[in-house]
């Protein structure tokens, strides 16, 4: 039987990554930034947004604007982004964002200050909507816009993707017109990979949605930041010992509405903190981690 899934990824024998320095682990952070680039009648669509937001639980209306809704995304933009950015510029720590081509549009200001910073901007779609039943030639156009603007308003066109609300089609989309040296759009492991279904070779950087903030938006999730500094730190010190023998990689997911609060971004500054404290520990952006990936693993 024929059975498009991997089961069985690397096994127990899952390769040395030989990070630099001999690290136990590679730690990446993630900025999103999709506020602008949301459903929205003003941006086309047929209603208002309902995902990651302090309404839980939110209900889009249909043909109309949902004002709060715009307000909290509006929040990430002009505050939260700005947040994160002092966090992670006051130490030092590469970053990788994970940005809508429409939201990057909106903002010319954070785009300068990404640049500046010499963060990754990886594309994060041309828009933040979920594509599960999008017809495919609408997702390729989509792909296609989404690179045009990116290297319009970045002046480079983007060297990682991760679209988040993937479709059947996303990965083949991905492989055989995105151009990309990296795919984000998988969590099945944590070490990179190689997807080798399709004309084009795809080698596919793991995200993840537990160490992610987007669970302060979704029931049964964090409440509060000291739930949050816990978590990331005992997925940390997992990850950390097992790297005597097999390290590994961890990717920590935030966006600018939501770990951009002062509640949840003192939680973040305490992670950092603890974690920059620890010998042997390679903070790297996601393009570091494809290229390394490729010259020590590349697609045989």
């Amino acid at each position: 039987m024929n059975y498009p899934r991997d089961m069985v990824g690397y096994g127990q024998q899952q390769p040395h990554p030989k990070w630099p320095d001999d690290a136990r682990i590679a730690l990446q952070f993630v900025v999103n930034y999709e506020e602008g680039g949301e459903n929205n009648i003003l941006h086309g669509d047929s209603h208002s947004e309902a995902f990651l937001s302090e309404i839980v639980g939110a209900q889009a209306y249909e043909n109309a604007r949902h004002i709060n809704m715009e307000s909290i995304y509006e929040f990430g933009s002009r505050a939260g982004f700005w947040r994160l950015h002092r966090l992670f510029e006051e130490r030092q720590i590469p970053v990788t964002v994970f940005a809508v081509a429409m939201a990057l549009q909106r903002n010319r200001l954070v785009v300068d200050a990404m640049l500046k910073s010499d963060w990754e901007i990886a594309s994060h779609g041309y828009r933040w909507i979920d594509y599960q039943f999008v017809p495919e030639q609408i997702e390729i156009e989509h792909l296609e816009k989404a690179i045009e603007i990116h290297a319009e308003v970045t002046g480079h066109r983007p060297q990682g993707f991760y679209l988040g609300r993937i479709s059947p089609n996303t990965h083949r989309i991905t492989a055989e017109r995105g151009g990309f040296v990296y795919s984000a759009d998988s969590y099945a492991d944590e070490l990179p990979y190689w997807i080798t279904a399709y004309q084009t070779p795809l080698l596919m950087v793991p995200y993840t949605l537990d160490v992610n903030d987007m669970r302060f938006a979704t029931p049964q999730g964090f409440n509060c930041g000291d739930q949050f500094f816990s978590y990331l730190k005992d997925t940390f010190d997992c990850l950390y010992d097992e790297g005597d023998h097999a390290p590994k990689m961890m990717s920590i997911g935030l966006h600018c509405r939501l770990a951009g609060r002062p509640g949840r971004a003192v939680a973040v500054a305490r992670f950092l903190d603890y974690a920059l404290a620890k010998n042997r520990v390679w903070v790297a952006r996601r393009i570091d981690i494809a290229n390394h990936w490729r010259a020590n693993f590349p697609h045989e």
